[in-house]
């Protein structure tokens, strides 16, 4: 994936965010998001939902998160700003009402992501060393990714780019020990083609695809990093469903190659399934030291998922306060990093409170996986945001179009549409319990809109309108 060199226009400067993401790295940042929350975090309970044969979920749901994913391409080439999916909606339907509503679902769904994310690194974290507490590490894990989105987006994106190079290499690691353990004549394929619900495949995908879907978000994230590409026009619809289909490729293998090696029932029942491939002993290297190797690898693998999600959080406040929808204070970006400070510090506060109140109440005895909790927070209301992306899309079609803009195939778009509504009934009718939690989030997006109902005015300069940018705004 070539990057030659842009056009100035392509690259200017209008005092706001930096524009310095190459479509390499962008591609690397869809790679990365996309590949380090689900295999490592959710592979073992989507096996056991669906079987053997769960890879099947991982390619379903892959396909119907990649046609969601056009409706992105699309719009980030008509309106390379940050803000993603509330951008679009305000664009399409100019309900302020609306705009709000999606920035608060989305925020939300971001802050259960990257709680979920964090619990699953403490999860790898206690297999080397037992000592902390889980929710110390929880919380020093989320402060210190806030740190390296603090230091700026350049910084960050090329972390994530090294991390995302790591965490190939550990599913290259699950990939080998497949192909050996095949090579020896010791493979069963017929576990590839057993489900769970033997009288029922459709609905044992269905229930495989509604966890699995976790692992497939991450690539609207890279929609809130439009306005830092270079030459989006050409760059994200490339690096987007590139990024989308390599994922894709090695959750299926990586999904084989686990059926394969281990028994479902072993993987199921593990808190870091992709371990117990490791311990099976299939490589010629101690099992000792593989484990504390890969272990560390896992959580290399988390810690870039999380990072973009601590950078999608911040970047959505950011461009949803130059909008008006959220306070102004949002859009403060520090002199010298240029990197939105106030978003960043807010949204790493609501992130560790989540955190503390699933631990909370496991400390009274509810017994809350908040690993699968918020995950399935996330899909709730990340489905929503989707389908309504997809309808902007439609609505926004002969609109703002140049002859550089991505266009989406209609028929796929309309696919999406139908998987998503599709998913999330089938989330909330077998785990109502999550709309609680969706409750609880949206509840906070609530305060901010109050915020900025009562004290709008008074963020802005003395003749200076509502949508127009301040100069605290620019910087």
């Amino acid at each position: 994936m070539s990057d030659p060199k842009p056009s100035s226009a392509a690259v200017a400067d209008d005092g706001g965010l930096k524009r310095s993401i190459t479509g390499r790295l962008l591609f690397f940042y869809v790679l990365g998001d996309v590949l380090g929350s689900g295999i490592y975090v959710l592979i073992g309970s989507v096996a056991g939902e669906v079987g053997g044969a769960f890879w099947a979920a991982f390619a379903v749901g892959v396909t119907v998160a990649a046609f969601t994913g056009l409706a992105y391409a699309e719009l980030a080439t008509k309106y390379p700003q940050a803000a993603g999916a509330s951008l679009y909606v305000n664009k399409a339907f100019g309900n302020r009402g609306l705009t709000f509503l999606t920035t608060v679902l989305y925020l939300s769904a971001t802050f259960a992501a990257a709680g979920s994310l964090a619990a699953g690194f403490a999860q790898y974290f206690g297999q080397i060393w037992d000592l902390p507490p889980a929710l110390l590490v929880m919380v020093l894990f989320v402060g210190l990714l806030a740190f390296v989105n603090y230091i700026g987006i350049t910084e960050s994106v090329v972390v994530n780019m090294a991390m995302t190079i790591v965490e190939v290499v550990g599913l290259g690691i699950v990939l080998v020990v497949g192909v050996i353990y095949v090579s020896r004549g010791d493979a069963d394929f017929s576990v590839l083609l057993n489900f769970s619900s033997g009288d029922n495949i459709v609905f044992a995908i269905i229930a495989g695809v509604a966890l699995a879907f976790f692992a497939m978000t991450g690539f609207e994230n890279a929609a809130n990093v439009a306005e830092e590409t270079i030459d989006p026009s050409r760059n994200f619809p490339r690096a987007l469903v590139g990024g989308m289909a390599a994922a894709g490729v090695i959750y299926v293998l990586v999904s084989m190659a686990a059926a394969l090696v281990v028994p479902v029932d072993t993987l199921a029942n593990s808190d870091a399934a992709l371990l117990e491939v490791i311990r099976a002993g299939i490589l010629p290297v101690p099992v000792a030291a593989m484990v504390l190797v890969f272990a560390v690898i896992a959580m290399i693998a988390i810690s870039n998922t999380t990072l973009v999600q601590v950078v999608t959080q911040s970047r959505i406040l950011y461009g949803m306060a130059r909008q008006d929808v959220v306070p102004a204070a949002f859009a403060k970006v520090h002199p010298v990093r240029r990197s939105p400070v106030t978003a960043i510090a807010f949204s790493a506060v609501v992130v560790v409170l989540l955190l503390v109140v699933g631990d909370l109440l496991n400390r009274i005895g509810l017994e809350i996986d908040i690993v699968e909790r918020l995950a399935a927070v996330t899909v709730v209301l990340l489905l929503v945001v989707y389908a309504g992306v997809i309808i902007a899309c439609f609505k926004l079609r002969n609109q703002d179009a140049r002859e550089d803009t991505f266009r989406a195939p209609t028929a796929l778009l309309a696919v999406g549409l139908l998987g998503n509504v599709v998913l999330l009934y089938y989330v909330i009718s077998t785990d109502p319990g999550s709309l609680l939690w969706c409750a609880g989030l949206v509840a906070v997006g609530l305060l901010l809109f109050v915020a900025e109902v009562t004290f709008g005015k008074r963020d802005r300069p003395p003749g200076v309108e509502r949508g127009t940018p301040v100069e605290g705004r620019k910087h």
